[in-house]
């Protein structure tokens, strides 16, 4: 039976939603889950193999952070790693009581903080520019005697706009904070060297970088002060109790290990293509924009804003591609992004919005397709030939 466009699978340009497993990865993965089965804090042969593949894959992790093996904590993702730095800060500096994170953070850090908030802990939240970009002068202003840590992203999950992260390090630790930053989305994508950075504390997602889902870590800078938030027994140097998931973290460690090895090529590669895929869809449909800083951002992000129509309608229209708006859907109404509210945009054209985020799979072939279904899509809505 010949295979018809509808039995397809569409064009996938959603990997900062997730990405697929690796081959080598799966391959590796596997003994784990079958022969290699022990656990990895016991003292015989099987908990003795399961524990020397946890610290090869610790020391994967930290070659490709440049890091320490020592200061990496294997988590169940970057939602828990982003919750550990800022809750075990907080727990472990309980005389600070301010915080400080920008406007366009994820909300697995901003809800910790406003767990904190709920607490009594202050939180002041720094606002971007038109580009994505913080403004340092009010970070500047937010900094106080007691401020504890500062959180902020290294690169957008919508806009793929990348922060000043190491001029912000400076100005924080000379008054005194620590600094975090959720790295999910750039860890893998473009070099993220912790010393560059000069973070104290760097959330890694596993299935942000073909690995699987369930599994991530946070690089701890050596005299951190920090506690865990969970209890139970000593694993991870006493920060995240429970019994390593073995087989993910192997998996990590391998997609950590092919990410640096082939990060310079690939990069280029998708940023290429995503240079064309804009070339495509604006040289097709007039007043086309994006969104993010055009010269600090991923190199596989591409947000752009359909005029005159919302993206979901347009996304609706070409099932052929697989992508996401920053929108979300309330009591059967549409709202816009609040991370493209940040940057100023009117909620009109903010709901005009789609996120096209390519990776190790797409070829110039599916640019190519996926731009002609998008342009299809939005002239048949707008009325267009």
């Amino acid at each position: 039976m010949n295979e018809t466009a509808a039995d397809r699978d569409p064009i996938y340009l959603d990997h900062n939603a997730t990405t697929p497993i690796l081959p080598a990865v799966l391959e590796a993965m596997q003994p784990y889950l079958t022969h290699h089965f022990g656990n990895p804090s016991s003292g015989h042969v099987y908990g003795q193999r399961a524990h020397a593949a946890v610290e090869q894959a610790r020391a994967q992790v930290a070659a490709l952070l440049g890091c320490q093996p020592d200061e990496v904590i294997f988590t169940s993702g970057g939602t828990e790693s982003n919750n550990l730095a800022i809750q075990g800060v907080a727990i472990a500096r309980p005389r600070s009581r301010h915080l400080a994170l920008s406007s366009v953070e994820h909300p697995a850090v901003v809800q910790p903080c406003q767990q904190l908030v709920e607490i009594g802990w202050r939180a002041s939240r720094i606002s971007v520019d038109g580009g994505g970009r913080l403004r340092l002068a009010e970070l500047d202003d937010a900094l106080r005697g007691d401020t504890a840590l500062v959180s902020v992203m290294h690169a957008n999950n919508e806009t793929g706009t990348l922060q000043p992260i190491a001029e912000l390090a400076e100005r924080v630790h000379a008054r005194g904070g620590l600094v975090h930053t959720d790295a999910a989305q750039s860890v893998g994508k473009l070099p993220v060297r912790v010393d560059e950075l000069a973070v104290d504390l760097l959330s890694v997602a596993g299935h942000k970088l073909y690995a699987p889902k369930g599994v991530g870590a946070l690089y701890v800078r050596r005299r951190t002060p920090l506690l865990p938030f969970a209890r139970g027994a000593g694993h991870e140097r006493g920060l995240r109790p429970g019994t390593e998931n073995v087989a993910s973290i192997v998996g990590l460690g391998v997609a950590c290990s092919i990410a640096n090895a082939t990060l310079q090529t690939e990069s280029v590669r998708v940023a290429e293509l995503r240079d064309e895929l804009w070339r495509r869809l604006s040289g097709a449909i007039p007043g086309l924009t994006s969104s993010g800083d055009t010269r600090a951002r991923l190199p596989n992000t591409l947000n752009v804003r359909f005029p005159h129509a919302r993206g979901s309608a347009v996304l609706a229209g070409a099932p052929e591609v697989a992508a996401s708006t920053g929108s979300a859907c309330h009591d059967g109404g549409e709202q816009p992004s609040a991370v493209l509210l940040a940057l100023g945009l009117a909620p009109d054209d903010a709901l005009g919005a789609v996120r096209l985020s390519l990776g190790r799979s797409t070829t110039a072939l599916q640019v190519a397709d996926a731009a002609a279904a998008l342009v299809r899509s939005y002239r048949a809505l707008v009325g267009v030939r």
